[in-house]
């Protein structure tokens, strides 16, 4: 048996065929952070940016992104977005982004939760970037999935630094709409 799953048996790239598989309900939440200087902080505070609405922008941004995954990513299958909730926070040194996608389909939904933290972060700073072009995003990282062969898996909080209690009160809010993945941990990090 082939040990990269994205490999065919002479080296090629290959997408994994999913055909056979149950679909089943599936679940990721993704973060990203946006730094600002203190000039944009005060714009983003007081809703003085020149170009409108920040967060609804990166709100819809990061919704539309999640469903365009597979169109960016040539090896991610085409599924069906059930569910993305974009929350958009500005917190002391920027913009806290946090991505949930819910899925009932045959492969996880992780890199569309990825994708719509991204594509928020950078509506971020497009809209931004008049004002400031140091803007930046950094930590765009996978929190937590659930559902699949492999289960749930939550990201420690000691393994890049704490979560911080912006992370937690929009996790918190997420879990209450039912958009989140539960809170027990476990499983592993592939859902091929």
């Amino acid at each position: 048996m082939n040990a990269f799953t994205h490999l065919d048996a002479a080296g090629n790239a290959r997408m994994v065929d999913v055909t056979e598989k149950t679909p089943t309900v599936r679940s990721a939440t993704a973060t990203a952070t946006v730094h600002c200087s203190a000039e944009v902080m005060e714009h983003l505070s007081a809703g003085t940016t020149p170009k409108g609405d920040v967060f609804a922008v990166a709100r819809i941004a990061g919704i539309n992104a999640a469903k365009k995954c597979a169109d960016l990513l040539p090896l991610a299958h085409v599924i069906g977005v059930h569910g993305a909730v974009v929350d958009v926070e500005l917190v002391d040194a920027g913009v806290h982004i946090r991505a949930t996608v819910r899925t009932a389909d045959r492969t996880g939904v992780e890199m569309e939760a990825l994708t719509a933290a991204s594509v928020a972060g950078l509506a971020v700073v497009d809209m931004v970037k008049g004002i400031d072009k140091h803007t930046s995003i950094s930590q765009v990282r996978l929190e937590a999935k659930d559902g699949g062969r492999s289960g749930s898996w939550r990201r420690r909080p000691d393994a890049d630094g704490e979560q911080g209690a912006a992370g937690e009160q929009a996790s918190a809010s997420a879990l209450a709409r039912g958009t989140a993945p539960g809170s027990h941990a476990g499983g592993g990090d592939t859902d091929e």
